[in-house]
């Protein structure tokens, strides 16, 4: 309810605001997978500062993930989310009868996994090879700020439009 302002009340509605704007531009982008990212981000406001929280890896929405080091088990995180993006790999057909551990397709999602893995360990992802972008959240930031701004100078105006000295005179 935007008639009832306090400085808090105006952080949090122009921070939820501002997550949703992010979320939009988050899906819009193509990259939702598991929603995790979404889930992830909250709003903290008090009466003299907010904070938009999200996962740990939220900066790579726009800047990508460049090529280095890779957590243990990243081929697991590739191949989950493969699933999650609805991303299927060509099966790999055994050459013998035996019986195998996996199907010809987790072959082939395994061996993809591994592929996708590799190039980001060695290049970092398409995004960020082709430089990152600025349109998931870096270009919402000063526009909620300011909103932020004029809400409460807008606020403060109101409060002290006039003030009664001893009961008897306005100024």
């Amino acid at each position: 309810m935007r008639g009832d302002s306090t400085p808090r009340r105006i952080l949090a509605e122009e921070l939820e605001v501002l997550k949703k704007a992010i979320i939009a531009h988050h899906v819009a982008a193509g990259q939702k997978a598991s929603g995790r990212t979404i889930a992830s981000m909250r709003v903290e406001a008090s009466e003299d500062e907010g904070s938009l929280w999200g996962r740990q890896a939220f900066g790579v929405l726009e800047t990508g993930r460049r090529g280095g080091k890779v957590p243990m088990g990243f081929e697991k995180v590739i191949r989950q989310w493969m699933k999650d993006k609805g991303l299927r790999a060509e099966p790999i057909p055994y050459k013998t009868d035996r019986p195998h551990k996996y199907t010809p397709q987790e072959r082939g999602e395994m061996s993809m996994s591994y592929l996708i893995a590799r190039k980001i360990r060695k290049e970092g992802t398409r995004l960020f090879r082709m430089g990152g972008r600025s349109d998931i959240y870096s270009e919402e930031v000063p526009i909620a700020v300011h909103r932020i701004q004029s809400r409460v100078l807008e606020l403060l105006n109101v409060e002290i439009d006039s003030i009664k000295l001893n009961g008897n005179n306005e100024i």
